[in-house]
């Protein structure tokens, strides 16, 4: 008897050390839905005759993605739905970037950029995905020191005070976990496949969905493209393409120097790779802001650096967006996660990794890093925060897979920093339907109304084009 009772004692400690939840349903259902307060979709208001429904939707925190006992805790994610349910399309949903940012906030901006007849033919559906919004991951630090950066170089400190606060639960913040989520809201939808837009790195979480689930969806929209095998935190990609937009922004007048040697220059010269990095970055996000940079390069080499200057400082001018806006918390757990790094993944001790970030660099020549260097590609912020983050168990996903051979539109900015031209061609090299279209003049997120009217005129085209 003794020895039943102490099993039984073990099993309850054990149940309530996973953590509590309410039951689900045997199929996810989206809850409490009622017209949406027009502050909960954003600043934007959604257009004339576009209404939407917000709700909630129930998933595990833990989805077994990962081997051992489950933690039985659970989530609400906030979910926004046109009140269209009939769209004879069915439903699209948009990914949006980040990752940090809420889905359902950008649901107003997102409807007033879709023609009407894509708001006519589908139901549109933005949710905001875990770690993010009402479920924000709180990193004050972090938050102060990276603000809504992809490159911000954090302190050592800030990035283990961050880990730690989280704790234990970062490992349920992987993309994979955001797939999982989105097939429970696929289910609670009743819909038997997906139509989908991803933003940036929307588009990570689109693609890796559609390999996961290659009978789930009907079309990809993938705008700003993060290669779905995982990015590479040394930004290889990045520093080639920068020349090249350079010397694109001086091609219609001309400059009085080459403003890819003049960068070249500035970074051998201060040491200032990794802050210019996220300059550009920063200036390519929407319209790109780039034609006063080759002369501000070209003063600063010649002794006044007061121009170049005044831009840096002005990257992180004013305060950090709040966690319910972008997290910075949930960038970083997520990012490190499903980077491509140089050491063996997420679980590889941390002692190691700066040496194995080295000794990647140091089998690649010189060449390869122009205009940037070395040292530019061990201080980003992107590769820096990783190189803190502690050993984190990620569910792996199978690298080497082409996207299923549904409709796909990749869409690339030509003068994108954020995600260069590259990846983007390098995805569409793994669509057998992808049509990849080069937007002239545009930065990251070739929708973004600054960018003009090619990239959404592609995307109207393509959604409402007869199904194969």
């Amino acid at each position: 008897m003794r020895t039943w009772l102490a099993a039984l004692l073990a099993v309850v400690m054990a149940a309530s050390a996973a953590g509590c939840s309410r039951s689900r349903p045997a199929v996810p259902v989206l809850e409490s839905l009622a017209p949406c307060d027009a502050e909960a979709l954003g600043e934007i208001p959604p257009p004339a005759g576009v209404s939407f429904r917000c709700g909630t939707l129930n998933v595990p925190l833990d989805h077994g993605l990962l081997p051992g006992p489950r933690n039985n805790d659970d989530l609400d994610l906030d979910v926004a739905v046109a009140d269209n349910p009939s769209a004879p399309r069915g439903v699209l949903v948009w990914l949006v970037g980040g990752p940090g940012s809420p889905g359902v906030r950008l649901a107003g901006e997102i409807a007033s950029q879709f023609d009407p007849a894509v708001m006519r033919d589908y139901r549109l559906v933005m949710f905001s995905s875990r770690g993010t919004g009402s479920n924000a991951l709180d990193c004050g630090d972090l938050q102060a020191e990276m603000g809504g950066s992809d490159l911000a170089v954090p302190s050592a400190e800030a990035v283990r005070d961050c880990a730690e606060g989280i704790g234990p639960e970062r490992r349920f913040h992987s993309t994979l976990d955001t797939v999982a989520d989105l097939d429970d809201l696929r289910q609670a939808l009743g819909a038997p496949k997906l139509t989908l837009a991803g933003a940036s790195y929307g588009t990570l979480v689109a693609a890796r969905y559609a390999i996961t689930h290659p009978d789930r969806v009907e079309r990809l929209v993938l705008d700003s493209v993060v290669p779905h095998d995982g990015v590479d935190p040394l930004n290889i990609a990045v520093f080639n393409r920068a020349a090249e937009v350079l010397r694109a922004v001086c091609a219609p007048a001309g400059c009085a120097t080459d403003p890819a040697q003049d960068l070249a220059d500035q970074i051998r010269a201060r040491r200032n790779g990794p802050a210019l990095l996220d300059l550009l970055s920063d200036r390519t996000h929407g319209k790109p802001e780039l034609a006063d940079l080759p002369a501000a390069l070209r003063d600063a080499n010649r002794g006044n650096p007061g121009a170049l200057d005044a831009m840096l400082a002005g990257l992180r001018k004013g305060s950090p967006p709040p966690e319910e806006e972008f997290s910075a918390g949930l960038h970083t757990a997520t990012g490190c996660q499903d980077m491509s790094a140089p050491w063996p993944g997420p679980n590889a001790p941390v002692a190691g990794r700066e040496q194995a970030a080295r000794a990647a660099l140091a089998a690649l020549p010189d060449r390869v890093f122009f205009p940037f260097d070395r040292d530019a590609a061990l201080g980003n912020g992107a590769l820096v925060s990783c190189l803190y983050w502690p050993e984190t168990p990620t569910p792996p996903f199978p690298t080497g897979r082409d996207l299923p051979p549904v409709p796909t539109l990749l869409l690339a900015g030509e003068l994108d920093l954020v995600t260069p031209l590259g990846w983007t061609q390098a995805e569409a090299a793994r669509a057998p339907k992808g049509r990849l279209v080069l937007v002239p003049g545009a930065g990251h997120i070739t929708q973004d109304r600054a960018n003009g009217t090619v990239g959404r005129d592609a995307v109207t085209a393509f959604l409402t084009a007869p199904t194969p």
